[in-house]
């Protein structure tokens, strides 16, 4: 049973036999799963440049985030380190990721947006447009979809207008009317469980296509993570729906960020300056120490 420790959770943790791929879930204590521990590396390494399990981010609310949809097994975390709070298409506190508030514009610092961007109706670029508005100049988008490497990108319902689901018999259907006043009806449809209730794809992405559309959209620098880190069980089994980091601008910390954290580090130092000053007064600490035992 290969260990590691969660990011999500910070506990020890493992599983039996293969790899558990993208979407099960492998950690014993929270049940994150490859794909959402492969997200929190990839903003770790984004946000401080190197990789810390989520418990242990320090806390710098100068940092904006928004989320949309995250669940609750890392969002409560992220609410506690950082000014971020999470969003919902369909509950409150509610956000249509296409239509964000313009008060909200350049106002955050990091966007999550995990398994969105495939639900989101067309056009597409509507969606990676919007989201690169939201961030600020040093902002960075941390998204997966899935996505394939060769298949071409496939959008499933393009002239998607006015529209309504419907059962018949044993399945459901779509029922659009197109701008041009022509009615299509789609079947073999396909739904993807968010939050226990079923979400419709509109699109199938390939890599090349979600490149594209985050150029598009003003992003500058896109980093597939396809790297494992086994030491959090970040194994991939596969090479495509990789969890991705967009930016419109390279990497920079904030001013306030920076105070924050530079604030933080003399605080431990202080503590642990104070803790050694405490044990040096000890003569058994420097008995020890003249033995060769600490």
């Amino acid at each position: 049973m290969p260990e590691f420790t969660c990011n999500i959770c910070g506990k020890r943790s493992g599983w039996q036999g293969e790899k558990p791929g993208r979407e099960r879930p492998s950690c014993l204590s929270c049940g994150s799963s490859v794909r959402t521990r492969g997200l929190i590396h990839a903003l770790s390494l984004e946000l401080f440049g190197f990789s810390l399990p989520l418990p242990d981010f320090p806390r710098v609310k100068s940092l904006r985030g928004l989320g949309a949809s995250d669940p609750g097994a890392y969002a409560e975390t992220l609410a506690a380190k950082f000014d971020y709070r999470n969003t919902f298409y369909d509950r409150p506190p509610r956000l249509d990721i296409t239509q964000p508030p313009g008060h909200e514009s350049g106002l955050y610092d990091f966007v999550i947006a995990s398994e969105v961007f495939e639900h989101t109706a067309p056009p597409a670029e509507r969606a990676f447009d919007s989201v690169a508005r939201l961030l600020n100049a040093r902002g960075v988008l941390l998204m997966t979809v899935p996505y394939q490497i060769d298949a071409p990108q496939a959008e499933h319902f393009a002239d998607l207008h006015e529209f309504g689901l419907l059962r018949l018999g044993d399945r459901m259907v779509l029922v659009n009317r197109a701008c041009d006043g022509r009615t299509e009806v789609f079947e073999n449809l396909v739904f993807h469980l968010a939050f226990g209730e079923p979400s419709l794809e509109m699109r199938e992405f390939s890599e090349e296509g979600l490149r594209a559309l985050l150029a598009g959209a003003g992003f500058v620098e896109i980093r597939v993570y396809g790297e494992d880190y086994s030491p959090f069980g970040v194994v991939h089994d596969e090479s495509w729906s990789l969890p991705v980091a967009a930016r419109k601008a390279p990497f920079s910390l904030g001013r306030e960020a920076t105070r924050e954290i530079v604030e933080q580090w003399r605080d431990v130092r202080r503590k642990h300056d104070s803790e050694m000053l405490r044990f040096n007064r000890s003569p058994w600490f420097r008995a020890g120490r003249k033995l060769g035992l600490f």
